[in-house]
């Protein structure tokens, strides 16, 4: 017998490539989301009152400091 050991194939990936690039994706528009809410202070969200009132109500539901 020789010490050469048989090559195994591959086993498929635990997770599927379509179910991590979701994962990802997801995961920068929470950070993205978190951003806006908590470290803004109403740059991007000048388009409207209502947008930044938005995002300042969502600072204090978080306990972020805006004051």
């Amino acid at each position: 017998m020789s010490d050469i050991q048989a090559v195994r194939p591959l086993s498929t990936p635990a997770v599927s490539p379509r179910v991590l690039v979701t994962a990802v994706g997801v995961v920068v528009l929470l950070l993205l989301l978190a951003y806006l809410v908590a470290f803004d202070q109403g740059a991007i969200s000048r388009g409207g009152m209502y947008l930044h009132e938005l995002m300042h109500d969502g600072r204090h539901l978080l306990g972020v400091p805006c004051h």
